[in-house]
């Protein structure tokens, strides 16, 4: 299986947890904002990532290759069979990829992606309101809605947990991640699901990556 995208991608992220969590063996290969490579424009003929190439198979979105392979794949379960619980698990899971990855987009891409991937200003004004204004009510709504069991949905791990976590680690890009004074539950759960093994060697090569990209010139 070949997994397209960027490490700093919010919806790549999610899927390599994902994957992590599930035991499923892939190659990442690595590719860019509409990126010509073949494999991938075959996979995602839109250049969104991530996508999927699986013994021929091709798929692209975060959201529906997790459906798939959950489908092919259905043990460990990380989207509950319950109907309930199950309705939750996808109703956090677009929260996390529409809204809360929307809003951080704002802060990510203007300030990081345009002017140190794509070599052009970003719109600051943009990125200072999404912060100031949109940023503090999800994020006090997801204090508020973080259960006792410290997981988003029923008393373990699921798909709603990897992708409301996976935008967060875009805001600590920007220096702007959850502040544990403000939003102490969101920043523990945060911490916790973006430490799990699944995920933590991804995050700290790119933490390394995004130094390098936020260095000062020499």
């Amino acid at each position: 299986m070949i997994i397209y995208g960027s490490l700093v991608s919010p919806f790549v992220r999610k899927l390599l947890a994902y994957l992590g969590e599930k035991g499923i063996d892939f190659e990442l290969k690595g590719v860019g904002i509409g990126d010509p490579d073949p494999g991938f424009r075959a996979a995602s003929p839109l250049g969104k990532m991530p996508a999927m190439e699986d013994d021929g198979f091709t798929l692209a979105d975060s959201s529906a290759i997790i459906h798939y392979l959950e489908a092919k794949y259905p043990e460990p379960a990380l989207i509950p069979a319950d109907p309930q619980e199950r309705g939750r698990v996808i109703w956090w899971d677009e929260f996390g990829d529409t809204v809360l990855a929307a809003c951080g987009g704002k802060m990510f891409f203007n300030r990081i992606v345009a002017p140190k991937f794509l070599g052009r200003e970003g719109d600051l004004a943009a990125a200072a309101l999404a912060e100031s204004e949109e940023l503090p009510k999800l994020l006090t709504y997801l204090e508020s809605a973080i259960p006792a069991s410290g997981f988003l949905v029923g008393d373990r791990l699921t798909l709603a947990d990897l992708a409301v976590a996976s935008p967060l680690m875009n805001l600590r890009h920007c220096g702007c991640g959850v502040d544990a004074a403000a939003y102490p539950k969101a920043a523990a759960w945060s911490e916790a699901i973006l430490s799990r093994p699944s995920i933590a060697p991804w995050i700290a090569k790119e933490e390394r990556m995004m130094a390098r990209v936020l260095a000062p010139a020499s």
